[in-house]
Formats: structure tokens, sequence, C-alpha cells
């Protein structure tokens, strides 16, 4: 079999669900023989040094912020070089993916990827949207949210396929002095995760035991202060990012994901390998990740419902199957997730790819 490189560019570089799946598969990846070459629109100091941990080198273009939603002509420019004569692109968030369409040779495979609804914070972009996608040979969209959006967009239906993340850490032990039981939140401190909602929860809890918040994020202060406005004190605990989170989370008596926009989320699914119960939202495909009773479903943005499940799992009135939801997890390994998007590079370069002449006309 041929040797095989992999261009991959990603919109921003952060802790974040995101980025680990990319530097995940990318480590799996060199492992089977797979180079990848890592090209960054932005990148938070944190972000390049959880890169640099993970083992994987990057290029960043560095200029204008953050990238993931916005459509920069400059970036594309600055990537034109770096990718001339690559066999397979995979970019990543829409900012990578519009400015690789825009520059890649009609000889390279061009795979995308959204890891989250497209929610364009300044409206949707330059009417040149759908040539952009149309020079997408696969995408990869992670959620119900992302797919209605690209097919909206004019992406044809062939192209599209489901999202995949790995997920480590799936036997995970306990890390050593934890509070036993605890309730555990693991995500970017950010609106859209829903760490608020979780602490205004708690509040609504008396006797409720420690619950522990893992990641970093813009909310960081908003949250340190409303924990001493709640009057939560050692009820909740900030503990920043966690390069393994399975160890915080193996153990637990409950993950909570309080998310207002989530696709897949990896800690759900780390919990699920872990035989930790799973509280979600009803928000884009976090209800298909729980269905089958692998996790419990409560309305986005009610810390009273949110409250109530936590309560109900608590004391045992509400569980969830958790058999079922280790058997779902296990399909997310990392190895299987790389393997999965090897076959799919080589499928395209094998010819499977629609032609450009193909892509216009359809």
């Amino acid at each position: 079999m041929p040797a095989l490189s992999v261009s991959r560019v990603l919109a921003k570089l952060e802790p974040g669900g995101a980025q680990l799946s990319v530097l995940r598969v990318t480590g799996a990846l060199e492992a089977m023989g797979i180079r990848s070459r890592l090209l960054v629109g932005w990148a938070s100091a944190d972000g390049l040094d959880l890169a640099a941990r993970m083992g994987v080198e990057v290029e960043v273009y560095g200029r204008g912020g953050d990238l993931q939603w916005r459509a920069d002509p400059a970036f594309s420019s600055w990537l034109a070089p770096r990718l001339a004569g690559a066999a397979v692109v995979h970019a990543h968030m829409f900012g990578a993916w519009w400015a690789a369409a825009r520059v890649v040779g009609d000889d390279t495979a061009l795979v995308a990827s959204e890891h989250n609804a497209l929610t364009w914070p300044d409206g949707r972009p330059a009417a040149d949207l759908r040539a952009s996608l149309l020079r997408v040979d696969r995408f990869y969209a992670h959620g119900p949210g992302a797919r209605r959006a690209i097919l909206g967009a004019g992406l044809p239906a062939a192209r599209v396929q489901p999202g995949v993340s790995p997920v480590a850490d799936l036997d995970a032990a306990p890390l050593p002095g934890l509070p036993a039981p605890r309730i555990v939140f693991a995500g970017r401190l950010h609106v859209e995760k829903g760490p608020d909602v979780l602490l205004d929860a708690l509040a609504r809890l008396q006797g409720a035991p420690p619950a522990l918040l893992l990641g970093a994020g813009p909310l960081r202060e908003e949250l340190e202060a409303r924990i001493s406005r709640l009057g939560l004190g050692e009820r909740a605990r900030l503990l920043g990012w966690q390069n393994r989170p399975g160890r915080y989370i193996a153990g637990a008596a409950m993950l909570v994901v309080p998310s207002r926009d989530e696709s897949w989320s990896q800690a759900a699914v780390l919990a699920m390998a872990l035989g930790v119960p799973v509280i979600g939202t009803d928000v884009d495909g976090l209800p298909e990740t729980l269905a089958a009773a692998r996790g419990i479903v409560v309305p986005p943005e009610d810390p009273d419902a949110l409250a109530t499940a936590i309560a109900g799992v608590l004391a045992g009135r509400r569980q969830t199957d958790l058999r079922g939801a280790r058997v779902y997890a296990r399909r997310f390994s990392v190895e299987r997730i790389a393997a999965t998007y090897a076959s799919g590079y080589r499928a395209l370069l094998a010819g499977a790819r629609p032609s450009l002449q193909t892509a216009q006309a359809s």
C-alpha cells in the first residue's frame, strides 16, 4: 500500500473537543504510517501547549484572530504554497475549509469537517460559500445541525457523511483522593457548554455532593463570581483544563452535559465507557448520543429540570442503561476512528471522488 500523507488545516487551536479530536487522530495516523502536516489559522498559548504535549508540530498563520467562522482570503493566500501538491487536505471548521477550497489543486482530495452546528456569528458568509462547498469531495458533519446547514448551503447529499470523533482513556481509573460521591462537568468554560446552568441547578439542591468542573475558557471569572454569589463554596470547584478527564469522571456519581449547543459530546461518551450515568440537554445531536436510555435528557436552559434529574440519579430513582452505553462508547476508540478516516482518504485517492465538472453540474 503506497505511503499517504495528509495536510490538515485547523481554523483555530485551543483546548477543546474538536481540537482534541484532530490531535488524537493525527497521532494515531502517525502510528499507522500516515504522516500529517498541521496548519493552523489561529492558536492560543494553551492550544499550542496542548499540541506540544501530544507531540504534534504546528505551523500557525496567526493573523486576524479567531478564524472559526470567518472567511479570510489572506489565510487562503498563506495556505496556497503550503498545500501545493498535497494529495489529501482535511480542513476542520468553516474558516479552514473555506480558505483551503480556494487554493487546493484540482488533483487534491479535499475533505472538510464541522464539529458544531454552523452558527456564523456575523451572519452567513460571502456568496461564494456554495462554490467553496462544491470543491469539497467529502464532508464530515458532526451532528444534525451541521448536516442541515451544509445541505442547505448547496453541498450534494452524496458527499456528506456522519462525523466521528475519537475518545481516549476508555479504561481510566479514578484519581486517588477525589470526593465520593461527586458530580463532574468536563468541557470548555464557554456559554455554549452551559456550566452556569449547572451551577444554578446545584444551588437548588441542598446536600448535593461536590461538583468538579474541568475545563478552561472565557467564562472562568464569571463562574467564580457565580459560585460565590450562589453560596456554593466548596460544593463547586473549578479545576481547570485536565489532559486526562477520565481520571475525574471514572467512579463519579454522574457526568452532567448542560450544553446550549452540542453536536456530539466526547465527555459524555467517555463517561459511558467508564460506566458513569450521563445527564445531557435536548440540543442538536446530544439526544442521539444519549438515545436508547444511554443517558437522561433534560431541556436546555432549565436549571430546575436539571436539578430534578440530578436528584433523581443521586437517589436511584433515575437510571441509565450503563451496559448499552458502554457498548456504544467502545465504538469510538482512537485507533478505530483513525482507521475510519484512513480508509476514507484512501478511497478518495483511489478514484472515489467526483470530478470538478460533475460538482459544478450537480
